[in-house]
């Protein structure tokens, strides 16, 4: 518990040093590198991430059958699952090399049309580096899925404090120095492979972990491949999500157009990891609750506590956004990018509903009854991407965000909500009765502070904070005397009082 604890803690300051180096470093990059440059950055990046499907959902496999194998102290069967997926993550990485060699080399065929030679010639560089990295995190990320398994949080969350810090140091170093996208695709690369290696003498050395090359047990090798399969689905959905836009509006649009799309998909990055960094902690321990057969009561009851507690925070960013949003992408990135808030805003309303449910995902993986969301994610994304390639020619990034945006708010929101409520005897109801309590009191504060905040003119960085402040203020304010009962106000009293005593008791 107290993993947990430091865990979703440690989530929290890696999300705002995400958050952080986000909204110092992304407009300094935008100014250093020029649109077109990041743009093209970003297309890259957007393009290799498609190979990333080709975990075929085996890393969320390998936390969910470690937790279960360890609730069921069967630690042989452990060690001879991870000899299985060593050989399976290594045939995964020769194959992702094929794949991105041949993209990298066919690279002129698919964005010819719409960049220069010389966009061209740098967009091969990268995609070659970027397909290098990949094939070696297949293999490697095993030991990652262990740790996470093992609720050894603490552990990742510091090797990701440190990347995040150390990357973003060199990242600014190597611009003053004049070097630009690749560059920055070296030091990406450079120090992922790094934290792979960290991850791997851990899991040898501190958790004593074995790799037995054993004959696959072909009934496990079966019911695994129908549980990674589902998540594979869902990977594809995601990818069609967040990259096809990219895709499509460099074939259709150029690189300014993925540029400004760029920044959107940052701040929705920003976005939805206020709502990870609770749920991404929780698969092992509610898979040990689904083998200890704990009731659909006790499992729904945690889904609408950590939903109330999800939605504190999202609440707040979306109200905020909506407030300050366009005055703030203005004044971070520029001018140039002022559809961004846009195109933002048209992800963050629909994605709201699944970003404070998404502790269901894990009750699906834990449950192995991930086939209904994936195949509905499918559907819905095929639908988003006909949309979208239908709107983007005529109405531009606005077009393309719509697609995206309908599919999310059908997929995510209202079928699933449905589906959670009648198969999966998670009160549904009775979560958003909650949700709305919760709701009224800072809609209306919301609403009020648009109206004024609407009529002011930023000049400067330090008045837009200070009004940002005042407003977070009087937010948390409301909130915690008209929305939060008194288990969330001791969460956070919680902390507080301890830290308190420690400093009274030193005295």
């Amino acid at each position: 518990m107290n993993q947990l604890k430091a865990g979703a803690f440690l989530s929290y300051v890696v999300l705002a040093l995400n958050t952080l180096v986000g909204l110092l470093y992304t407009p300094y990059l935008l100014r250093m590198l020029g649109q077109s440059e990041y743009g093209l950055y970003s297309l890259v990046a957007s393009i290799i991430t498609y190979l990333t499907i080709l975990d075929l959902g085996f890393g969320n496999a390998i936390v969910r059958y470690t937790a279960k194998f360890r609730a069921e102290n069967k630690v042989s069967e452990q060690y001879s699952m991870f000899g299985l997926f060593i050989r399976l993550y290594a045939l995964i990485g020769i194959f992702t090399l094929i794949i991105g060699l041949a993209l990298t080399f066919k690279v002129e065929i698919l964005f010819g049309n719409a960049m220069s030679m010389e966009e061209v010639s740098k967009a091969r560089i990268m995609m070659l580096l970027l397909t290098l990295n990949l094939a070696i995190t297949f293999p490697f990320s095993l030991f990652g899925s262990i740790i996470t398994a093992y609720e050894n949080f603490v552990f990742q969350k510091i090797v990701q404090i440190l990347r995040i810090l150390l990357s973003t140091i060199t990242m600014i170093f190597l611009l003053e120095l004049g070097y630009r996208a690749i560059a920055l695709v070296v030091v990406t690369t450079i120090f992922n492979v790094f934290s792979l290696f960290l991850n791997y003498f851990y899991c040898r050395y501190k958790l004593k972990i074995k790799i037995y090359f054993r004959k696959p047990q072909w009934s496990f090798l079966k019911e695994v491949s129908i549980y990674s399969f589902y998540i594979f689905l869902n990977a594809i959905m995601d990818r069609i999500y967040w990259s096809t836009g990219q895709f499509i509006l460099g074939v259709i649009s150029g690189t300014v157009a993925v540029a400004i799309y760029s920044v959107a998909i940052t701040l929705v990055q920003m976005y939805t990891s206020f709502s990870y960094a609770i749920s991404g902690v929780f698969l092992p321990r509610i898979t040990a609750m689904v083998t200890h057969k704990e009731s659909n009561k006790t499992i729904s009851n945690l889904f609408i506590r950590t939903g109330r507690i999800q939605y504190i925070i999202i609440s707040f960013v979306l109200t905020g956004f909506i407030v300050f949003g366009k005055s703030f992408i203005l004044l971070w990135a520029g001018h140039e990018y002022s559809d961004a808030y846009f195109v933002a805003l048209l992800f963050f309303i629909p994605l709201t509903a699944p970003l404070i449910q998404n502790l269901g995902i894990s009750i699906l993986q834990a449950r192995n009854q991930m086939k209904f969301r994936s195949l509905l994610y499918i559907i819905v994304a095929l639908f988003s991407l006909l949309i979208s390639i239908f709107l983007t020619p005529k109405y531009g990034i606005i077009g393309c965000a719509v697609g995206t945006s309908l599919g999310l708010f059908l997929g995510q929101t209202i079928i699933m909500n449905i589906y959670y409520h009648r198969w999966q005897s998670i009160d549904i109801l009775c979560f958003w009765k909650e949700i709305l309590k919760m709701s009224i009191p800072p809609l209306f504060f919301g609403i009020l502070s648009f109206n004024i905040v609407s009529d002011m003119e930023f000049s400067s960085m330090i008045k837009f904070l200070i009004v940002i402040l005042i407003f977070s203020i009087f937010y948390f304010i409301i909130f915690w005397f008209f929305s939060m009962n008194n288990y969330e106000k001791d969460l956070f009293k919680g902390p507080v009082r301890k830290l308190l005593m420690n400093i009274v008791n030193r005295k």
